[in-house]
């Protein structure tokens, strides 16, 4: 247990900061989850625009460091060829 202020504070802050990046780390995993849905429906052009919408969520979620840069590239790429390879 935190015997300090200081430590009380820190606890504290730790426990709403780690509330907060659960709940953007799930917004990330229904974005991408969105688009999966999208592409497995076959119409091309909603999985196309649907992407659009989740690029910018996957982006802003990079940038806070909940996910790290890479592995916002990697979904995106991935996507992406996922939704050049439809017919």
């Amino acid at each position: 247990m935190a015997n300090s202020a200081q430590a009380r504070k820190r606890a504290r802050q730790a426990t709403a900061q780690r509330t907060r990046n659960m709940s953007q780390r799930s917004e990330l995993r229904t974005a991408i989850k969105k688009v999966r849905k999208a592409i497995a429906a076959g119409d091309k052009a909603a999985a196309q625009g649907v992407f659009q919408a989740s690029m910018s969520v996957i982006d802003r979620i990079a940038d806070k460091d909940i996910v790290h840069k890479n592995k916002a590239a990697r979904h995106k790429s991935r996507l992406s060829g996922a939704i050049k390879a439809m017919a």
